[in-house]
Parts: C-alpha cells; sequence; structure tokens
C-alpha cells in the first residue's frame, strides 16, 4: 500500500527532529543538509533528494519521492551525471531496503526495464540486483 507522505512538511518537522544550531565550523555539505531538511519535500529538487539520500537522511520520506520520480525519468539527474538520483538510490544499504520492500521490488522493476546506462550507474544496478 502507498504511504502517504505530507509534502508540505520538512524532515525536520515529519521525523520530529530539529538539528542543532549551526556551529560555524560546520563543511558546507552538513550545512547543505541541515538547511534541506528544514525545507518542505514537495519542493526538493533531484539534487536535493540525490544529496539527502547519499546521506541517509529521511530515507522513509524521500525514498517513495525518489522512486515516484524514477518512475517517469529512471535517468533523472541532479547536479553530478545522467542517473544520479538512482544511483543514491540503488546505493543504500540492505538494511535499509528490508525496511521497503514494495520500494525495492519497484526499484528493481525500474532498473530491470532500463537498457542504456552509463558504466558506473550500471555496475551500481548490478551490484542491487545480484543482492
Amino acid at each position: 500500500m502507498p504511504r502517504l507522505v505530507n509534502r508540505d512538511r520538512s524532515l525536520e518537522e515529519l521525523e520530529h527532529d530539529r538539528g542543532p544550531a549551526p556551529s560555524g565550523g560546520e563543511t558546507r555539505l552538513v550545512a547543505t543538509v541541515r538547511e534541506l531538511r528544514r525545507k518542505p519535500i514537495g519542493g526538493l529538487t533531484v539534487e536535493d533528494m540525490r544529496l539527502l539520500i547519499g546521506q541517509n537522511e529521511g530515507l522513509a520520506h524521500l525514498l517513495p519521492l525518489a522512486v515516484e520520480v524514477l518512475r517517469t525519468a529512471p535517468l533523472a539527474e541532479g547536479d553530478m551525471y545522467k542517473g544520479d538520483l538512482l544511483a543514491a538510490v540503488l546505493t543504500r544499504s540492505a538494511e535499509v531496503w528490508s525496511e521497503f520492500p514494495e520500494l525495492e521490488r519497484e526499484v528493481r522493476l525500474i532498473v530491470s526495464q532500463l537498457t542504456d546506462m552509463p558504466p558506473a550507474l550500471e555496475r551500481r544496478a548490478e551490484g542491487f540486483l545480484a543482492r
């Protein structure tokens, strides 16, 4: 059964987890993640989702949104390369996927239907499918 996600709320609101105040010495990545966690998830771009998923942030809320994008645009591109959102999704751990078996099945179907993938993405897809 599809999970309903309130797209008007941020990850901080959905997870009831407000991050700490900026320390001043944080990296750009940490600052960006903190900022994106405060943005309503319905306003996240492909790049925003790629970055957050790659950092294992808000997966319960973001994986369904990412799969929604991948259904219509399997090689959706953030700021890195063609298919970078799919790469972020494919590289989540087996433990993560055990929590979302329906999404895993859907990602497997999406990947199995792709015929022309960049080589780096193809290796990740093969690793995902081999699990």
